[in-house]
């Protein structure tokens, strides 16, 4: 029963943050602690900020969105940095609405969704604490109690600026209720809650024929009209609309380009002015962060229409590209089928890679630049290193095209054919290969694919089919080596020994002998063969290694396998090619005689227990690699 104790200790925690005091107890809390008094775009900035901010490779990383966003990095800090830090300064983008824009499935709406938890849960905190006249139905902040002739001697005095006018009903309330004695109104701590309408709105258009202004606005509560008297009484006002609910916090508008325009007038006043005309009422003052989202397609109508150029200046338009790291974009997927039904399906190794492979390869756009192809330049956005080239040819890469990654296979798309591949398969356990046929299959039924794209796209497939093999045969090559890594260790320290005497035109001296001997040529030769290293470029490689090496000696660090990228891949390869024979033979061979079923016995133990396979996956990598060392 430990969820009901939870839940009591919930309801505890509630009633030990509840506070209710009057205007002049508020005041003795925002002088120990102004922040309280922040703007809605501040507790924005503010919560972001201290959900913690590390630095990594010269970039901010917001810890706020790292378990639910990735590789967004960079439009993350723009967003945070361009418009969020800003507003908070109370610069002009705070009276700009922020338009996320970007593809289908491309984390706009779940940046949305995380800032509107995010919020429900700081609105809970010290640092969040928000504080509201009671029983006002827009949560009014108490501050707009003070008088206008007074609020230069509140700045001097507490340091915070009021902005905003009180509104009608408190108007009416203070006056009615109060006797117009300030000090006496009655404060409360509120606690942003989308359910509960406190803070946090979403505002959806519907057919522009039917749907009501008053979703936006609030409306007359006609059936108090005959006790009040008048429309103009603001007793006889609802204001329930999403701008009225969402004062203090975040409104989201959904889908805001389609919405009929006489909605989006509302939102000149609003964000230039902080307020909004409703019913028979002078302006209304309201401080809310207004987030919407729209896709690439629309926002170019919207703007080609000259009827919209008073909005155009009223919006900051964010671009929300796709991910277009590879390993970023497993991780999405990861998270993907975490959040599913499908987390008892085991998913081999390399599986998910494959398919993100295909899918950023849709998302990039071919470089102009010399010697850079579609896949290196892949590999080079994920940060990997790739032999003559360095950050600075990264960042022209990135720099080449604005609108990259605007376009391509949403994630969305690949996790639909997962899921067919294991429905189909009906069994517990896909590998890479179901998982790029099951996309191959898909492009047919893909409605938006054009017949261009379905024909690059097939490409994409080959790639990552190839890139696969690759991978397949490195993860088999591994497991057949016995105590991998010494082996690899072992085979390089004897190649370093080698480099090093043949670049000081020194001896070898054999170390059961004593004998002094040459360098080995044909070790050597058999290592930087295996990466195409030719005869004539041999002593360059191998004085490189030696750089390498004392650059490391200097800096106090030890030259290990993994030091030299092409060095590594050339003890791999040569370990593999030693092994080829063995492999192809006991991989391919229909009935295996003991020794060789001992070997398949053991390496299938390897896959499972060091790499990650079940013995469903493992059985059917290692026939797969049999029959493409056979071909």
């Amino acid at each position: 029963m430990e969820i009901l104790n939870k839940i009591q200790r919930y309801r505890e925690e509630e009633r030990r943050l509840t506070w209710e005091g009057t205007f002049a107890d508020y005041l003795e809390i925002i002088k120990k602690n102004p922040q309280v008094a922040q703007t809605a775009h501040s507790r924005v900035y503010n919560m972001i900020k201290d959900a913690g901010i590390e630095e990594v490779n010269g970039k901010k990383e917001y810890k706020f969105f790292s378990d639910q966003i990735y590789g967004l990095e960079e439009s993350i800090e723009r967003l945070v940095e361009e418009y969020f830090h800003s507003a908070a300064k109370r610069l002009d983008v705070r009276k700009r609405v922020l338009l996320l824009m970007g593809p289908v499935s491309g984390g706009k709406s779940t940046l949305v969704t995380m800032l509107k938890r995010g919020l429900e849960q700081y609105s809970r905190t010290d640092n969040g604490a928000v504080y509201a006249i009671k029983g006002c139905p827009m949560h009014e902040d108490p501050l707009h109690l003070i008088p206008h002739h007074l609020r230069e001697d509140f700045y001097e005095e507490y340091g915070i600026r009021v902005e905003g006018n009180l509104s009608p009903l408190n108007m009416m309330r203070l006056e009615k209720e109060y006797g117009g004695r300030i000090e006496d109104v009655i404060v409360e701590r509120i606690f942003f809650s989308e359910d509960k309408r406190t803070g946090i709105g979403t505002f959806s258009p519907s057919d522009p024929k039917s749907q009501d202004i008053a979703d936006l606005t609030g409306s007359i509560d006609f059936s108090t009209i005959a006790e009040y008297g008048s429309e103009s009484d603001p007793r006889a006002y609802r204001f329930d609309g999403e701008l009225n609910k969402a004062n203090r916090g975040l409104m989201e508008f959904q889908e805001m380009l389609k919405c009929d325009e006489k909605f989006l007038w509302h939102l000149l006043s609003l964000t230039q002015e902080g307020n909004f005309k409703a019913g028979r009422f002078a302006l209304i003052s309201a401080d809310e962060m207004i987030v919407a989202h729209t896709n690439e397609a629309e926002y170019k109508s919207f703007i080609a229409n000259k009827k919209n150029e008073a909005l155009h200046s009223r919006i900051i338009v964010m671009p929300v590209p796709y991910n277009l790291r590879v390993s970023e974009e497993e991780r999405i997927y990861q998270k993907m089928i975490k959040d599913s039904d499908m987390g008892h399906v085991h998913i081999a190794p390399h599986a998910l890679r494959v398919a993100a492979i295909f899918t950023i390869l849709t998302r990039l756009k071919e470089s102009k630049k010399q010697g850079v192809d579609i896949v290196k330049k892949m590999r080079l956005y994920d940060g990997e290193n790739v032999e003559g080239f360095n950050g600075q040819d990264l960042e022209e890469l990135r720099n080449e095209f604005q609108d990259e990654g605007m376009n391509g296979i949403d994630p969305r798309y690949v996790i639909n054919r997962i899921s067919s591949a294991i429905i189909r398969k009906e069994v517990t356990s896909i590998n890479a290969l179901d998982v790029l046929r099951s996309i191959k299959e898909g492009l047919d039924q893909h409605a938006s694919i054009s017949k261009e794209d379905r024909e690059r796209y097939l490409n994409f497939i080959s790639i990552a089919r190839k890139e696969y093999d690759d991978i397949a045969k490195k993860e088999v090559q591994k497991a057949f080596v016995y105590s991998y890594e010494e082996s690899a260790k072992t085979l390089m320290d004897n190649y370093l020994d080698n480099v090093e005497a043949y670049c000081n035109k020194n001896k070898l001296r054999d170390p059961l002998t004593g004998e002094e001997m040459n360098p080995d040529e044909k070790l050597m030769r058999s290592i930087e063969e295996q990466i195409g290293i030719s005869e004539n470029a041999k002593k360059a490689f191998r004085e490189e290694i030696l750089i390498r090496i004392s650059a490391y000696a200097r800096k106090g660090k030890k030259f290990d396998y993994n030091s030299h990228e092409r060095l590594r891949e050339a003890i791999q390869k040569k370990l593999f090619a030693d092994l080829k024979d063995v492999v192809k033979i006991t991989t391919s061979t229909k009935t295996p005689d003991e020794s060789q079923l001992k070997k398949v016995n053991e390496v299938i133990a390897r896959l499972i227990d060091e790499y990650g396979y079940n013995s469903v996956s493992a059985n059917e990598l290692l026939r797969y690699v049999g029959s493409l060392l056979n071909r």
